[in-house]
């Protein structure tokens, strides 16, 4: 008999390393070992895995871009819900790493009762006045037999570790978008830049046919066409002025202030597009928040497996308690102790209408689920950097393609002007030349802002890191 109870101990043990949860392998996903649209000429990167994201944004050498950013962690609304789920996470892995200790209470009090005289079982016959006290203690212990608390705690750190990742994408999408709507502000302000020298040049223009139609040698029809591009160039100068005003409020609310009391100043000077290192697709899977945390939750998921098994197998609980009671003042004497084993219950759901069963099918499909958004989130990340890479390398020829335009529109526009200022035409080749040259001018402005939101676009794509 004495030789069973070490057996039995033994089998506790034994039983309490047991896991139902199944083995856990990342999804695979096959990654190629280069990407196919990095342009000619570029150095592949390879960074530790461990690489910690860079202040990627001071690569386009613009001291407030580099204030703005520096802000966010402070003022954004935003991250701090982030930050808050993150804490709430974490909050939930503790309270799951509680299940694996004893639960221990303790309690005392004193009081004084009175036992009337005709209560039953009463052999004197009068009443009893006694004061009671009592110090004690007791514990709840669940044994985890079949590794649900251990299942429990491995679901919850791959939970808080996917809110630790969210973080760290929201605090990454926050800086991109402020870095993409200051960059198109400030593609506005160059435009807004051409076109105050454009209205310029036009009320030249306006008033040199004015006198030339006063003078009798030109008619009233190129007066009127050198007044419609004037009030067009000057229309078109007040929208910039309205869509300028719409980006400087949309980083208002990234950095966390209000609107009302937050201006940038206008700058037409247009920063160099930098090149980010792009790795190697195998590191993508490592840079990107988003991939980390899809591949947390697959973690998540395959241990609630195990959870939802250990629901069919019986479950073991353990307690006790002790201290002291006592009517008068020795109450931490030997003759006041008390103690008890006890209650031990083990527990088996005999039926249940297949209820546990369906809550391993179902925990099941969640990590198969959870799976399949691992490898979309995956073949996303590699489409939005290949997408990136293709952009930026023909923006780059597009770029040479209309500056080339340009300057060829300028050309034509100064020549029609003085065809026409020396009368050998009419003022409807001004205009035309006059509009395509304003049409490249604007065009060429607006590629280069698109080469730089496509190179904070990769940065995204690429998961921050830079080095």
């Amino acid at each position: 008999m004495r030789s069973s109870k070490p057996a039995l101990a033994a089998a506790l043990v034994l039983l309490s390393g047991c896991s139902l949860a199944p083995d856990y392998h990342r999804p695979a996903v096959a990654a190629a070992d280069a990407y196919k649209e990095v342009p000619t000429g570029w150095t592949v990167a390879s960074p530790a895995a461990d690489a910690s994201p860079a202040s990627w944004w001071e690569a386009f050498g613009d001291p407030v871009l580099n204030g703005l950013e520096g802000r966010i962690e402070a003022g954004s609304p935003s991250l701090a819900a982030a930050v808050a789920r993150y804490d709430q996470a974490i909050g939930a892995l503790r309270e799951a790493k509680a299940d694996l200790y004893p639960q221990i209470s303790a309690n005392g009090g004193a009081q004084r009762d009175r036992a009337p005289a005709n209560r039953p079982l009463a052999t004197t016959g009068r009443s009893v006045t006694y004061n009671e006290y009592q110090l004690g203690g007791s514990f709840d212990w669940e044994i985890d037999l079949f590794g649900r608390v251990r299942n429990s705690i491995k679901a919850n750190k791959g939970e808080a570790q996917a809110s630790a990742a969210d973080v760290a994408g929201v605090r990454l999408g926050l800086q991109t978008s402020l870095a993409t709507a200051y960059f198109r502000m400030r593609g506005l302000d160059a435009r807004e830049g051409l076109l105050k020298q454009t209205v310029e040049a036009y009320q030249k223009a306006y008033d040199l046919t004015d006198v030339r139609h006063q003078g009798g040698v030109a008619s009233g029809l190129d007066t009127s066409r050198a007044r419609a591009q004037l009030a067009s160039a000057r229309a078109e100068l007040i929208d910039i002025h309205a869509q300028r005003a719409a980006f400087e409020h949309a980083i208002a609310v990234l950095v966390g202030e209000p609107a009302t009391t937050f201006s940038v100043a206008a700058d037409p000077k247009q920063n160099t597009p930098p090149s980010f290192p792009t790795g190697t697709p195998s590191t993508l899977l490592q840079r990107r928040p988003d991939i980390d945390a899809a591949e947390r939750r697959v973690y998540a998921a395959n241990a609630r497996i195990g959870v939802a098994k250990a629901a069919l197998y019986p479950s073991l609980s353990l307690g006790g308690g002790g201290g002291y009671e006592t009517t008068g003042p020795n109450l931490l004497s030997a003759a006041s102790n008390f103690w008890a084993l006890g209650p031990a219950s083990l527990a088996l759901s005999l039926f249940d209408g297949g209820a546990r069963a369906a809550r391993v099918r179902i925990s099941r499909a969640e990590f198969a689920e959870a799976s399949a958004n691992y490898k979309q989130t995956v073949l996303t990340a590699f489409k939005e950097v290949e997408d990136d890479l293709a952009t930026g390398r023909d923006l780059v020829q597009e770029e040479r393609d209309e500056r080339d335009a340009a300057q060829a529109a300028e050309t034509t526009r100064d020549l029609a002007f003085t065809r026409y200022r020396d009368g050998a035409s009419d003022y409807l080749e001004v205009v035309t030349a006059q509009t395509a040259a304003l049409d490249a001018e604007r065009s060429l402005l607006d590629l280069h802002t698109r080469q730089l939101t496509t190179a904070v676009d990769t940065v995204h794509s690429l998961g921050g890191v830079v080095k």
